[in-house]
């Protein structure tokens, strides 16, 4: 099985390149991140987002995941994404998810010729050993722009446009911090990864890059 890890900062284009890769190669793909942001949405429904015990029911959450029920829900929300960072924190917590995700890889060997997992600690931590891995990244500006093109927000005025995506500067930033600076599996491009800024390229330009470097071209 032809392993390739992904890596990289949040609206960099890793997500949308690990499913570009998927479909062209018929790989199976798994977005690791979602596995966070399903324990934290589960945290907030159960209104056990504020408890002193947070880490225990995390734990609780986690060994329980169904990766099924990932695929199907919408997990995509502010409030969401900044718990998944908070509680990607507990060195607990991410040993029961990297255990997930191996076990995910495991169980698609004989099913299908490769795998691609996208995420933040992927080539380092997950798939030491992967055929390939990237790391993507763009500028804090850049990334902002895009998550604020996804929420397909038409009706803002410019000061309101503005101001919003000064708002998701700051939580971006603050996010980039969580993941860089955590003592367990920080964000950081593994040593024999090829780190491609998305800055001023498209999906498409990214995925012919990556499509030459696997190939070999």
């Amino acid at each position: 099985m032809i392993e390739i890890a992904i890596d990289g900062t949040a609206a960099s284009g890793k997500g949308t390149l690990a499913k570009k890769l998927a479909k062209k190669y018929g790989f199976v793909h798994l977005d690791t991140g979602l596995l966070y942001r399903k324990v934290a949405n589960e945290l907030i429904v159960k209104k056990k987002h504020t408890s002193l015990n947070i880490e225990k029911y995390s734990f609780e959450i986690a060994r329980n995941l169904n990766f099924i029920e990932i695929k199907k829900e919408n997990l995509r929300s502010e409030e969401t994404a900044k718990l998944a960072s908070l509680i990607a924190t507990y060195p607990r917590l991410r040993e029961i998810l990297n255990s997930k995700q191996k076990e995910f890889v495991g169980n698609n060997k004989k099913k299908f010729h490769g795998c691609i997992l996208d995420g933040r600690d992927i080539g380092t931590k997950i798939l030491p050993n992967a055929d390939f891995k990237f790391f993507i990244d763009a500028c804090i500006e850049i990334r902002a722009k895009r998550r604020l093109l996804e929420k397909n927000i038409s009706f803002l005025h410019e000061n309101d446009e503005k101001c919003m995506l000064q708002s998701l500067i700051r939580e971006m930033k603050e996010r980039d911090k969580l993941d860089s600076s955590r003592i367990t599996s920080p964000l950081v491009p593994a040593i024999d990864a090829h780190v491609i800024d998305t800055s001023f390229i498209d999906a498409d330009e990214l995925l012919l890059k990556v499509t030459k470097i696997i190939e070999g071209i």
